[in-house]
């Protein structure tokens, strides 16, 4: 099995390029998407998260901007939150694998894949990318979105130049769709088919 673990910045299209790896048929583990089932309605780190921090939970799940304001900017209680939070992801993680184990090819898709580790548990590393100023026009776009969080945001990842450095391939978003899509068929057709190291450019 080939691990492809796949990271962007925020507002680079992340999400967007994870949708085509999954429309290709390829199987795609959403770090975000198990956090969010982790906090939903039901979810198991519900009781805890309220004992952290009482007031930011009830019957829809994590209440997300009580709890984004309870952490951003204490390290310390960050710190508590995400030592609750990644050892169940960790979890699901590996139930993912093991359902996935026959396949040639699987992603992990890990916002955080340089800043917290995870680089060390996959075979390769897509980056998604796009021109800094498109990055900013998508993420001011967004409700609620000022400068400043976006620049308190950015303080938090590892700047895409270096997110670039380190990858093995990079998925441009800034070019169209056309050829965003064209890189990850490419990308899938040959980590697909071959096993070792690519021999395509970064």
């Amino acid at each position: 099995m080939m691990i492809l673990g796949l990271t962007g910045s925020i507002g680079m299209g992340k999400s967007t390029v994870a949708a085509m790896f999954r429309a290709a048929g390829v199987p795609v583990f959403d770090a975000d998407a198990e956090v969010h089932r982790l906090q939903g309605p039901g979810g198991r780190l519900l009781a805890a998260i309220e004992a952290l921090h009482p007031g930011t939970t009830g019957p829809g799940g994590v209440d997300r901007v009580a709890l984004g304001r309870a952490v951003f900017g204490d390290a310390a209680a960050l710190g508590r939150l995400e030592r609750l939070i990644h050892p169940q992801v960790a979890a699901g993680q590996r139930a993912f694998l093991r359902r996935h184990r026959a396949r040639r090819l699987v992603v992990l898709d890990i916002p955080l894949l340089f800043e917290k580790g995870g680089w060390r548990r996959v075979d390769r590393i897509a980056v998604v990318s796009a021109p800094a100023w498109m990055q900013r026009r998508r993420v001011l776009a967004r409700p609620g979105m000022t400068q400043a969080r976006l620049a308190r945001i950015l303080a938090l990842q590892t700047p895409d130049a270096e997110k670039r450095r380190r990858a093995d391939f990079v998925i441009p978003t800034g070019r169209g769709m056309a050829t965003t899509r064209a890189r990850v068929r490419h990308l899938v057709a040959c980590l697909s088919r071959t096993p070792g190291r690519y021999e395509g450019d970064a």
